[in-house]
């Protein structure tokens, strides 16, 4: 078995950050009881196999989840639209170092998602984010809903290795000193479906309130023109976002 890494920093929190709660509107209906993007990026690609749609990225290597699940949200992006779209390791590699400052000492996910908003990467460049209270199930499920994911960190428990190895599904259990980034692409009634370390991994929703201590959704630049807003207030969120660049 390949030795995996973690590298997520502890939640930052910036008071000009979106707040996903605050763009919904009264047309956006409760969300259904089971979604699952990555079946539609499937469809659409006509390849099912998550090992390679989703590389590790180097992340049995370096600190770098932060950045590999940036990746995984692109492809996702794409992938949704019929794009095959899937970034090279050195890319993220090389991202990862540079937002690091040379080291290898993990990242902060709000330093990452900042920059992505500001600079291209890989040829994309994010619309928007929004923070989403991890608490709310509902937020959670609709972010899935609407923008096909969400970008999400969580304190590690204990065997959360050796449980995605085993190919067993997270539940709660001791946290550690540790922090990982993954992307949620599907959810149902049992729990969230996420990509990382090159594959899938299943989570149930008391794993989730046990470890996952911040989420956002990502509005990537196809959500403008293609059905990502549905029920979400584009223009509230880019006078929003008008002010906090002022």
């Amino acid at each position: 078995m390949p030795q995996l890494r973690f590298g997520k920093h502890a939640p930052k929190h910036d008071y000009r950050t979106l707040l996903f709660k605050n763009y919904l509107t009264a047309q956006l209906p409760s969300p259904p009881g089971s979604v699952d993007v990555l079946a539609t990026v499937y469809d659409k690609l006509k390849i099912s196999d998550p090992t390679k749609l989703f590389p590790i990225d180097g992340n049995d290597r370096w600190g770098d989840c932060t950045v590999a699940a940036l990746a995984h949200a692109i492809t996702i992006y794409n992938g949704k639209i019929g794009k095959k779209k899937i970034w090279a390791e050195k890319e993220v590699i090389k991202l990862y170092m540079h937002l690091a400052g040379g080291v290898d000492s993990g990242l902060n996910e709000l330093d990452v998602l900042n920059y992505w908003q500001s600079h291209k990467v890989d040829g994309d460049k994010i619309f928007a984010f929004a923070k989403i209270d991890a608490k709310n199930h509902t937020h959670i499920k609709q972010a899935i809903q609407l923008f096909g994911g969400v970008y999400l960190g969580f304190q590690v428990q204990k065997n959360c290795i050796e449980e995605f190895n085993a190919r067993k599904t997270w539940t709660p259990g001791p946290l550690t000193h540790d922090g990982h980034a993954v992307y949620a692409v599907a959810y149902d009634n049992n729990g969230v479906t996420m990509l990382t370390w090159g594959n899938t991994q299943k989570g149930t929703w008391a794993w989730w309130d046990e470890c996952v201590d911040e989420a956002y959704a990502i509005l990537p630049p196809e959500a403008k023109k293609n059905d990502f807003d549905q029920g979400f207030d584009f223009n509230q969120l880019k006078d929003d976002l008008a002010a906090v660049a002022n």
